[in-house]
């Protein structure tokens, strides 16, 4: 590894790709004896196979940020896959970097990643001095968590959600929420009808340039899903991240809570919707949570157009559910990973990674993200997520699927929802049910079905949804674990009031779909 020479360094610290926090304390200090380095890593784009989109994203936010350094006046070292050919991970290269510049320190801020913690603390320099930092991002201190979280017990988001309002006076009117409600999800299920349709805002996206980065990866052969693009929608630095946040609150937070679960396929702009697009830039750390709800806030107070359903609604996304996903992560890894409560074993179908599938909100979703690396929750949740639910998908690969397709995924946040929330392999650790539904749930909340070749109101015949009949084959197939359950019980009173024929037909029809998987 050619590497330029640096006079008088004593401290080399390592900036990972999702810890672009200006704002850290790092910074504060310009000092001549530090250097920091970026890094792409052939590691790093090989663990899952990324979307193209997501591998150029990455790389060129760290070498926007690596020049926004550089030009406060610190010393600083952006080595490309060119550079790192030679280099595995990060503790390679942290120890190559120590030995060539004499540095008797390394320091790193903690990864919000099992993996890459692992292994940076097993790193063990002679001579060398090695310190671990917060990322002084996350509304809850890392130490903090094991008050909150215990690995293996069931924890549910509300009563955390509320806690953190309190602690941190957010949306409050003293001890009580404002607007007298905590949770308005109840009216944030609106479906949209022709006549909101052009209500839809035209998404802002930038035009930042990534065809330098493609070549690289053509170059190094490194295997990649997803549309390649030589342009990027993408913010990928904070300025294009602070604009990206305002156009949200002047432009999508008026209607964003009453269509939050909605889905469409009827307007070019179907794939962004009301929605912030804001969980890349948080989640590589451009944007603080924090500044993300204030501005929120301070909206909903200034814009007599936004009312409460609307804000909570996102404030509750991010103070809630990302801060808990969190907790649920480091609670329980690493034996999170691997479990498989319901036993799935089943292989993700071939149109996972194409699209090419008869059933329109699968087909929807998937090109969607094999287009953009996007997807909004429920897309993510009800579409694909209820797909591999009620299927028997092996946790595994759709956890590399997620973690691979979506630009914001990142382990911490990524594991909890599939393995947790989507497919109830934890057991009931993140959720108190699972998230299976037939073909309704998506007709209710979208205009997919009306498109499609399936009937979503038929459940035994060769033309009905197949999520229809795989949904009571899942709750059938389960019904020892879950007829208990106060939240799924009322299904298994329904089933039991069919008569015999309408079982039978219903779970032979489902027979027929998973024999033929690659062919729905």
């Amino acid at each position: 590894m050619n590497l330029p020479p640096f006079a008088s360094i004593t401290t080399v610290r390592l900036i990972l790709g999702d810890q672009l926090n200006h704002q850290h304390s790092w910074y504060d200090e310009t000092r001549e004896d530090v250097l920091y380095v970026f890094a792409e890593l052939f590691e790093e784009v090989g663990y899952v196979k990324h979307h193209v989109q997501k591998i150029c994203a990455f790389f060129l936010a760290m070498q926007r940020f690596s020049e926004a350094l550089a030009g406060k006046g610190h010393k600083v070292l952006h080595l490309t896959l060119d550079d790192t050919q030679s280099v595995k991970g990060a503790d390679q290269l942290l120890t190559v970097l120590a030995d060539f510049y004499g540095a008797n320190q390394v320091h790193y801020q903690r990864p919000d990643e099992y993996r890459l913690v692992a292994q940076l603390r097993a790193l063990d320099l002679p001579r060398v001095l090695i310190t671990e930092y917060d990322t002084e991002h996350f509304f809850l201190p890392f130490e903090e968590l094991p008050g909150h979280f215990q690995a293996g017990k069931a924890h549910r988001m509300e009563p955390f959600y509320r806690k953190l309002r309190k602690k941190l006076d957010i949306l409050m009117d003293h001890d009580s929420p404002l607007g007298g409600k905590w949770n308005y999800d109840a009216t944030n299920r609106r479906k949209l009808k022709p006549g909101d349709l052009p209500l839809i805002p035209t998404p802002l996206i930038f035009d930042n340039h990534v065809g330098d980065i493609l070549q690289r990866l053509n170059r190094h052969q490194v295997s990649f899903i997803g549309v390649s693009k030589d342009t990027l929608a993408l913010p990928a630095d904070r300025e294009q991240s602070l604009a990206l946040l305002e156009y949200f609150c002047e432009f999508a937070l008026t209607k964003f809570g009453d269509f939050q679960d909605a889905m469409t396929h009827k307007s070019d702009k179907s794939w962004s919707l009301f929605h912030s697009r804001l969980s890349f830039s948080i989640n590589i750390k451009l944007l603080h949570p924090k500044e993300v709800i204030d501005a929120v806030v301070n909206a909903f107070h200034s814009n007599p157009d936004i009312d409460i359903t609307q804000v909570e609604g996102f404030v509750r996304q991010i103070l809630g559910w990302r801060e808990f996903v969190r907790g649920i992560y480091w609670a329980n890894m690493p034996n999170y990973a691997e479990m498989n409560a319901l036993n799935g074993t089943r292989p993700l179908p071939g149109y996972f990674w194409t699209g090419d599938t008869h059933m329109n909100c699968v087909s929807q979703a998937v090109h969607q993200s094999l287009e953009h690396g996007y997807a909004h929750h429920i897309q993510r949740l009800m579409v694909t997520g209820v797909f591999g639910l009620i299927t028997g998908i092996n946790p595994d690969e759709l956890d590399q699927w997620y973690l691979g397709i979506y630009s914001d995924a990142i382990e911490w946040v990524e594991l909890p929802n599939t393995r947790g929330m989507s497919q109830f392999a934890d057991g009931g650790i993140v959720a108190s049910k699972p998230y299976a539904a037939s073909g309704n749930y998506i007709n209710k909340m979208s205009d997919y079905c009306k498109d499609c070749q399936y009937n979503v109101k038929e459940k035994t015949t060769a033309q009905s949804c197949p999520f229809n009949a795989l949904y009571w084959d899942f709750m059938i197939r389960h019904r020892q674990k879950f007829e208990r359950n106060p939240r799924v019980n009322v299904v298994y009173r329904n089933w039991d009031r069919f008569d015999e024929d309408t079982k039978r037909l219903t779970l032979g029809r489902a027979r027929d779909y998973l024999i033929n998987i690659e062919q729905l």
